[in-house]
């Protein structure tokens, strides 16, 4: 095994068997356990990487207002930005590292579960030679994948008699709309202040709020593309973390972006 597998995938693949073990032999149950525990575990980096990315959109309007001061001139622009990361105590980097980390966490858990997954008849023997001696299975093992009605071993797609093509299962689509709604609570807002000291009202030519608007919709549509593609269980496994990401968001800075929304929600109720 590489040093990848070693410190990443066979740990990961041991605490989702031990989870698998505990809760009765339910790999539904033990995802959902091992997300929550994963989660848990990650939270400094999760939070640390949320604080920072508050902090970063708190002191957007001086930004703003030097981006207009410095206009022109990149050196001193970059200057003044510097002293006042400094004077506030911001490192810009602070919001990208936790998240590259988790990302690599991502990836090695997708790893772990299509081999955890996979109905290939060596699939076992692929999962055992990962896993510590007291976790490894006996060769007739059949992992239960059956979880509510859905086996997480196949896609979750629903076919029509009268369409060509597969359409996304339930769990997909929740997994889609988690993922918007974790999106767009972490999308910065912009208030009328920002539009004034940019000088365009009507539009923004920010970076920053273009690729949050651009990432509301391009990951659910990434979530319903793989979603198809891979195991249910990988399904379930993005709908359970894009949850637990949308309450930490929510706890760090509120609704974020979906504060109009839920404004427009409330009126409509208290009407």
């Amino acid at each position: 095994m590489n040093i990848f597998q070693i410190l990443l995938i066979q740990p990961l693949a041991n605490g989702l068997i031990l989870f698998y073990n505990i809760l009765g032999q339910n790999l539904g149950l033990a995802i959902l356990g091992f997300s929550v525990f994963l989660k848990v575990l990650m939270s400094p980096l999760t939070r640390r990487q949320m604080q920072s990315a508050k902090k970063m959109r708190d002191l957007k309007p001086r930004l703003d207002k030097l981006k207009l001061k410095y206009k022109g001139d990149k050196t001193k622009l970059m200057q003044a930005q510097a002293d006042l990361y400094k004077e506030f105590k911001i490192n810009p980097m602070g919001s990208f590292l936790p998240l590259i980390a988790q990302m690599v966490v991502l990836f090695a858990f997708f790893s772990v579960f299509n081999k955890t997954l996979s109905s290939d008849s060596s699939a076992l023997e692929n999962l055992n030679n990962l896993l510590y001696p007291f976790l490894r299975f006996p060769q007739e093992h059949v992992i239960n994948t059956n979880f509510l009605g859905l086996d997480l071993s196949k896609p979750n797609v629903t076919t029509y008699g009268v369409l060509p093509i597969a359409v996304p299962g339930p769990l997909i689509i929740l997994a889609a709309i988690a993922q918007f709604v974790s999106a767009k609570i972490m999308a910065p807002l912009i208030k009328k202040e920002e539009k004034i000291a940019k000088g365009t009202p009507e539009k923004s030519d920010d970076m920053e709020v273009a690729m949050a608007k651009s990432t509301t919709i391009t990951l659910p549509l990434i979530t319903l593309f793989f979603g198809m593609q891979f195991a249910a269980g990988l399904a379930l496994y993005w709908l359970a973390i894009s949850l637990f990401q949308a309450y930490d968001q929510y706890r760090t800075s509120g609704w974020g972006g979906l504060t109009p929304t839920i404004n427009r929600v409330k009126r409509v109720f208290l009407l």
